[in-house]
């Protein structure tokens, strides 16, 4: 585990307990480590895992202070069926991820887009996310996430 100042310290982590965990979170997930009695928020950084016998054989913790924030990158993810589609028309994914700035604790777990309401002609802009007010969007504004054109 390290942590923003550089400073490394070696744990060991239980296993079963962790497999359950990095089976089921995201990259951007925050973690809690109980090491010696003190507890630390961390994202797994990074992981050796060994494919013969399914097993994780190492793992990079970073530890953050949640008083300083950090740069994350997310892949879009989509939900429903653009209304657009379901007249013809064909949904065009136009930005692949976005880039968030915040405190850790208030990132988001992911970036879900829900299309439903995108029409023939619309576009679903990155200005049109509401990730709330603690979440500083890097990527433009004015950026399109995706759109729907007209059947040809």
């Amino acid at each position: 585990m390290y942590d923003e100042a550089g400073k490394a310290v070696s744990i060991d982590v239980d296993t079963v307990q962790f497999n359950k965990v990095w089976r089921n979170i995201t990259s951007t997930q925050l973690v809690t480590l109980d090491v010696e009695g003190k507890r630390y928020d961390a994202f797994i950084r990074d992981t050796e895992y060994n494919i013969m016998n399914d097993s994780v054989l190492h793992a990079d913790f970073f530890a953050v202070s949640n008083t300083k924030k950090v740069t994350r990158t997310y892949k879009i993810q989509y939900s429903g069926t653009a209304a657009g589609v379901l007249k013809g028309g064909f949904m065009v994914k136009h930005i692949p991820e976005i880039t968030l700035k915040a405190l850790p604790k208030d990132l988001p777990v992911r970036v879900v887009v829900d299309v439903s309401g995108v029409n023939i002609g619309d576009i679903y802009k990155v200005k049109d996310l509401n990730l709330g007010d603690k979440v500083e969007v890097l990527t433009s504004a004015e950026g399109s996430l995706v759109s729907v054109a007209p059947a040809r």
